[in-house]
């Protein structure tokens, strides 16, 4: 796609294609971007150029080395994926390893973002106990194979953005999840969007015709500028 250069990096012999964005001068961080279920879309290409041009070297990640035919095909990939939470989350943390190998990124602290299911990966890398300044989910998945506990303290500060109305994430996985955080010590902010729907960061959402989805220029705004403001903590 444009503005990002084809990157190639492995995960235990699979080949993997991410995406790089890098910022005009030195930048001040890392940014690990994980994308929806479908790999590299339009809206997840303008975020990462978005982090470039505020000063960060960005990787968006491949989650599967191949590409998909029809949205039952990349839920196939991603099952397949998700399966064994070892395997899972070996495939993050290449992508993370590959960032951080990058010239310009070698010793910056890095962050992890990501996108429903990105979402959810970028948090599996915080309940793993990966060292990151901060993961942000964006109506990500919450649910998990492996919960984080205090026996694995969660290291990264936390930024959920979620949709009230997004089905894929009913209040009580909500619920579960600000538990499971509170039990594993995290230092977290949970944003809530009231009437908002899955995929809200995503213009295109709406002409994809599933009831779950739905884009919202609001809370697209308000939880990018959340984001933005914790990064500007963190980093400087």
């Amino acid at each position: 796609m444009s503005g990002l250069e084809e990157h190639r990096y492995d995960d235990r012999g699979t080949a993997l294609t991410g995406w790089l964005a890098r910022p005009a001068g030195v930048p001040r961080g890392a940014v690990l971007v994980f994308p929806t279920i479908a790999n590299l879309s339009p809206a997840v290409e303008a975020k990462a150029l978005r982090l470039a041009q505020t000063g960060f070297v960005v990787l968006v990640a491949d989650f599967y080395g191949k590409t998909a035919s029809s949205p039952e095909e990349w839920r196939l990939f991603a099952g397949e994926l998700r399966a064994d939470v070892d395997h899972y989350r070996a495939r993050l943390a290449a992508a993370l390893t590959a960032l951080l190998a990058l010239p310009e990124a070698r010793g910056l602290r890095a962050s992890a973002i990501g996108f429903c299911m990105g979402g959810q990966a970028a948090l599996e890398l915080a309940r793993s106990g990966t060292d990151l300044a901060l993961v942000a989910s964006f109506h990500g998945l919450l649910e998990t194979g492996r919960r984080a506990s205090a026996d694995t303290p969660v290291k990264a500060r936390i930024l959920v953005c979620h949709g009230d109305r997004d089905p894929m994430v009913p209040r009580e996985q909500v619920l579960a999840f600000w538990e499971e955080m509170d039990g594993a010590g995290a230092n977290w902010h949970f944003h809530a969007y009231a009437g908002v729907k899955h995929g809200f960061t995503d213009p295109g959402s709406d002409a994809r015709g599933i009831a779950a989805l739905g884009y919202d220029a609001s809370a697209d705004r308000q939880s990018w500028a959340s984001l933005g403001g914790l990064l500007d903590e963190i980093y400087g």
